[in-house]
């Protein structure tokens, strides 16, 4: 065990034996594996993705992905008349490559959209946020509105605008539970002559059975195996409702891989979706690498979707990442590497890149959701490229 996989289990280990119970809910433990401040994995600096890191996200693979969500964002800014400021709030900015593919773009297409722009970044990460102000430094320089804020930094009902991420949610900590002896059941971390164990106990909160009311699964049904394991994300119901606070007119948009609550819940899925990755491999064991490798869950769309309407957050579209880039031109993309303009290596390179952000048993079937908040009728009814039924 690595020096720093053996301190952060010490932090665990130290967490469980003060509480009284001598455990900590699954998503308290996720928490610290993930954002504990000095050894956490997103919190100490650890984080690599791409080729040489732990996985890979669209922006990795090239700016296509920046540069089509780019257009995107700036239809959004046109169906909003275009306010001044245009507020666009990156969540979860990882290495900082797709705020700067995304700039790029506006600089050669759309330069009164960049002089018009406050682009901010929310980040948890001290680390990341340090690697993203390196990356970003020379668009500071230019006098580009580009900031780095705290949830708390945002008034509310003040955005007007949008908050947008890739990839943020499925790395939230959620609760693991099971049905066992006929009832919901709670999965928690305890400890046993040093090492880290699961226990099995009563539920730690009523939002868990809420949460299951709200998207109508019934999970006490007989179709559900004893010992059926899953996982429930309450911390992506906190951050919608924080946006819905922040966000005065304007869009929210969501991009991460994941199911609706019917798939997510089928009795057949019987383990849950908790995957760890480590240097891009991916197994099912949380309590190695600890502090070194990734810990994710796939998202319910339809949690967000039930609780976005409860609080003013209308669904305006859902696709699949495919068809979003290719309602954005992906597809003139590939067409244009026939023409000559590249040679024979930036053509494989470029067209494997693309067929990764489309792949429809990969990037491509990430779930791309679009919610609206204090929009008129007229702005609501207009069909925005990514989700147009035209192409």
């Amino acid at each position: 065990m690595s020096e720093k996989s053996h301190r952060l289990k010490q932090i665990i280990l130290a967490k469980i034996q003060a509480n009284s119970d001598k455990r900590i809910t699954f998503a308290e433990f996720m928490a610290l594996a993930l954002y504990h401040p000095d050894d956490g994995y997103y919190s100490s600096g650890q984080v690599a993705i791409g080729a040489e890191g732990d996985f890979f996200t669209a922006s990795s693979l090239g700016p296509d992905f920046g540069e089509l969500l780019a257009e995107q964002l700036a239809q959004m800014w046109l169906i909003l008349d275009y306010p001044k400021p245009f507020q666009v709030i990156e969540m979860g900015a990882g290495l900082g490559y797709l705020a700067i593919d995304i700039l790029n773009y506006w600089q050669s297409n759309y330069p009164n959209l960049l002089q018009n722009i406050e682009y901010s970044i929310i980040e948890e990460s001290p680390s990341l946020i340090a690697t993203q102000q390196e990356k970003l430094q020379s668009w500071r320089e230019k006098g580009i509105g580009l900031s780095w804020k705290n949830w708390s930094d945002l008034a509310n009902h003040s955005v007007t605008g949008v908050f947008f991420s890739n990839e943020l949610i499925d790395a939230f900590p959620v609760h693991q539970v099971i049905w066992q002896d006929d009832q919901l059941q709670e999965i928690y971390v305890g400890e046993n002559q040093g090492e880290l164990i699961e226990i099995i106990a009563e539920i730690s909160t009523p939002e868990l059975l809420n949460y299951f009311e709200k998207v109508q699964i019934k999970i006490n049904e007989s179709d559900y195996p004893d010992g059926y394991r899953t996982e429930v994300n309450l911390q992506a119901l906190d951050w919608l409702h924080r946006i819905a606070q922040k966000l005065k007119q304007g869009y929210l948009l969501s991009i991460d891989y994941g199911y609706s609550a019917q798939k997510y819940y089928h009795p057949q899925r019987s383990q849950g979706t908790l995957q760890c990755y480590y240097q891009h491999r991916y197994h099912s064991d949380p309590f190695v690498n600890l502090g070194l490798q990734d810990i994710t869950s796939h998202v319910n769309f339809t949690a967000l979707e039930n609780e976005g309407k409860s609080i003013r957050l209308e669904t305006l579209g859902f696709t699949n990442q495919g068809l979003f880039l290719m309602s954005l031109g992906l597809g003139d993309r590939l067409v244009e590497l026939s023409t000559g303009k590249f040679s024979v290596a930036e053509i494989f390179k470029r067209r494997d890149a693309l067929h990764q952000l489309i792949d429809p048993t990969g990037l491509g079937k990430f779930g791309v959701l679009l919610q609206g908040k204090g929009l008129s009728i007229t702005q609501k009814t207009r069909s925005l490229k990514g989700f147009s039924p035209e192409r």
